[in-house]
């Protein structure tokens, strides 16, 4: 069942295996167009029945050169709509269109300056020379019959190649990453003057398309939803309510190892403001039981999401019969856990967890939506600011920013550790700005000095990071007296803390949580 209205028009990014795709889907969204990420071999008749209004073929980590490198059906290019191939699938294009590929003497990685050499409707409002991204080891030797070069890199290299009588355009660098200066703008050319596609989709959109797509596929039948307290959940509970009211019930099952006052909020909101159905399970004292004497960081996620489904039954069960299950799975979701032809990245608890194990049919509202799309359709609802734009939280909550056992003192520490670092982030407005920003507790005691007297309490460390998408983070720059304050309040307000360190790694290497 789709999630977006049917006469939407519709960009397919074919995905070659870049690392990069996601992010192009991602981009075309941010100019007000719709867009599917599909494997690059998705059948043609498949194509042909979504109807897009243009293609665009994503880079990849292969050679076209290769033996059984990934390819396109030469159907797909008689399909009579503009195609745009990304890096991979530049030099795609120019194979298949008979054009010379193969290696340079100098491969381009990193920023180089691009030369518009030629007027392209592509590069309409693009500067003659700009900065642009490249990750590329073949290149395009020779252009194909047909095709003309319109940039070129500053050693040279072929930068843009095009077709306009067939609507074909291809670029070596990538638009879709912020390093590209006019990426941006290259996309918006092809989309609004190449495509003729009219600006108009937003996730907002989506919201009385999908509650009477809820209503037609539940019907009469009674609905579940799991909330975890993020905006996932949230706002695909929302949508289900909105389509059918009392039918849902909410099941909130507070293990205990959420941050201060989020169990508080989660009930205010939905039982107070919104009025839906729900069961509030106090489990606390159950998770802390099941962690004890675990400190090995999968052991805790396997038992934690092991005791989340035996409580999620037993309070399913006491409903009666229910038929539905909303889960607030996403795009990325989908994405990142893996198709027929895209290689597994890590398994979501969305796509692959509760209904293995459970015997209800799945309402999936949010599953064609990035987060940050989720997030206006959140605020389109009315779901309160706090919730909307809370900072992603793993599942399992403080217990894997918890280094070693999981204990009542220890989840105490860092929990108030952690409400004094938000306090103090949102106070100097930077908690929008960041991807995440929490306090880690290290599984280690240290020596102090406190009113001259020895202590030997926990250290603190504080992990900020800014990132696009979780793929990859920096360590975020936070000004020196906005860490002092939180550095002072935490050794001052939190007992059992005199030490605060800051962690300055960058994903990769290290990752964003600890555990």
């Amino acid at each position: 069942m789709s999630a977006i209205p049917e006469n939407v028009q519709r960009v397919i990014v074919l995905d070659f295996g870049a690392q990069y795709s996601q992010l192009i889907a991602r981009r075309v969204r941010e100019c007000r167009v719709y867009s599917e990420l599909l494997p690059y071999d998705t059948p043609v008749e498949k194509l042909r029945e979504l109807e897009p209004a243009g293609i665009i073929l994503s880079g990849g980590p292969r050679s076209v050169n290769d033996s059984g490198a990934p390819m396109i059906s030469p159907e797909v290019l008689e399909l009579g709509v503009p195609v745009l191939g990304i890096c991979y699938g530049l030099q795609l294009l120019s194979k298949l269109g008979g054009g010379g590929v193969g290696r340079t003497a100098k491969a381009e990685y990193g920023g180089v300056r691009l030369h518009v050499t030629e007027s392209s409707a592509l590069f309409s409002d693009v500067p003659r020379e700009s900065p642009s991204w490249m990750s590329h080891g073949d290149t395009v030797l020779e252009p194909a019959s047909g095709y003309r070069v319109t940039a070129r890199t500053e050693h040279g290299a072929i930068a843009a190649l095009e077709n306009p009588q067939r609507r074909f355009y291809g670029v070596q660098f990538h638009p879709e990453v912020r390093h590209t200066e006019y990426g941006m703008q290259v996309l918006k050319n092809f989309l609004y003057e190449i495509c003729d596609i009219v600006p108009t989709w937003t996730p907002a959109n989506i919201i009385e398309e999908q509650v009477a797509r809820i209503r037609e596929q539940v019907g009469d039948g009674k609905i579940i939803c799991g909330l975890s307290g993020g905006v996932d959940s949230a706002v695909a509970a929302l949508l289900t309510y909105k389509a059918v009211g009392d039918q849902l019930t909410c099941i909130f099952v507070d293990h205990g190892l959420m941050r201060k006052d989020e169990g508080r909020e989660v009930e205010e909101a939905f039982r107070g403001h919104f009025h839906v159905p729900l069961v509030h399970v106090q489990a606390q004292e159950r998770f802390l039981r099941r962690l004890q004497g675990v400190s090995d960081p999968e052991e805790k996620r396997k038992h934690i999401g092991e005791e989340f489904i035996r409580t999620f039954e037993e309070e399913a069960r006491q409903l009666g019969q229910v038929d539905f299950l909303v889960q607030g799975t996403l795009y990325s979701d989908v994405i990142e856990s893996g198709t027929r032809d895209a290689a597994k990245i890590k398994s979501h608890h969305n796509v692959g967890g509760l209904p293995e194990l459970m015997d209800f049919d799945l309402v999936e509202p949010l599953r064609m939506l990035f987060k940050d799309e989720v997030r206006v359709v959140g605020e389109e609802l009315g779901l309160p600011e706090a919730m909307v734009w809370r900072q992603p939280f793993p599942g399992p909550g403080l217990a894997i920013r918890i280094i070693g056992e999981v204990t009542e003192e220890r989840l105490r520490v860092l929990r108030e550790a952690d409400a004094v670092l938000l306090d103090e982030v949102r106070r100097a407005g930077f908690y929008r700005k960041l991807w995440q920003s929490f306090a880690v507790l290290p599984g280690i005691r240290s020596v102090g000095v406190m009113g001259d007297e020895r202590t030997y309490a926990y250290p603190i460390v504080i992990r900020a990071v800014t990132s696009d998408d979780a793929m990859t983070a920096d360590w975020a720059r936070l000004p020196y007296d906005l860490l002092e304050r939180i550095s002072n309040r935490i050794i001052n307000e939190v007992p059992g803390v005199n030490r605060v360190a800051l962690d300055i790694s960058s994903k990769p290497p290290s990752t964003i949580e600890w555990e």
